[in-house]
């Protein structure tokens, strides 16, 4: 951020007076401009014993495997995200079945979380960021080709629990490397 939101000037990073994190301080008006972490909300979505996976049409990770996930919009809940992400990109309904995994990835500021999900009716295709879509038994998931570390995570222990028929609530992180900012 350079410019505050409120009035325009210029922004300064620093500790504001009784906090203890960076912040960007306005320079006129003192507004404080927190930055919080986003969340990704996704799926597990499975019809018949076969995992629902989307080609990714969009970068980062063009042309690789995913799950119908994305960022969670203001005034829905994670549910809601999670089912909106699946149908958007893979055009599948879904009855949400409680979550499943809750992964931190804090070197990028993000926690992502996915529902396990049946299908409503198996139905499903290529949604507006996905290149195609495809339903795969555990054993021929594109696992060179998945497009995320949290996805293959997530994928990893779903077909681990389906072999032990429990799934248990799994969180986790994901750290490749903390950030360094000049000043911290």
């Amino acid at each position: 951020m350079k410019y505050c939101s409120s009035c325009g000037h210029l922004l300064e990073e620093r500790i504001p007076a009784g906090d203890n994190r960076h912040r960007y301080v306005c320079t006129k008006c003192e507004t404080i401009h927190y930055q919080n972490p986003r969340i990704v909300a996704g799926t597990v979505p499975v019809w018949e014993g076969q995992i629902l996976l989307c080609r990714r049409a969009i970068e980062p990770r063009y042309g690789y495997w995913t799950l119908p996930a994305g960022f969670m919009e203001n005034s829905e809940t994670t549910e809601e995200a999670a089912a909106r992400e699946t149908l958007e990109e893979a055009m599948a309904e879904v009855d949400l079945k409680g979550l499943y995994t809750m992964v931190h990835v804090p070197h990028i500021d993000q926690v992502h979380m996915f529902f396990r999900a049946e299908m409503v009716d198996g139905t499903h295709g290529a949604g507006d960021e996905s290149l195609e879509t495809a339903l795969f038994r555990p054993h021929e998931i594109p696992w060179d080709d998945i497009s995320f570390p949290t996805v293959k995570r997530t994928l990893e222990h779903f077909v681990e629990d389906m072999d032990a028929g429990e799934f248990p609530l799994r969180v986790s992180d994901i750290r490749h490397s903390i950030r360094k900012k000049e000043g911290r």
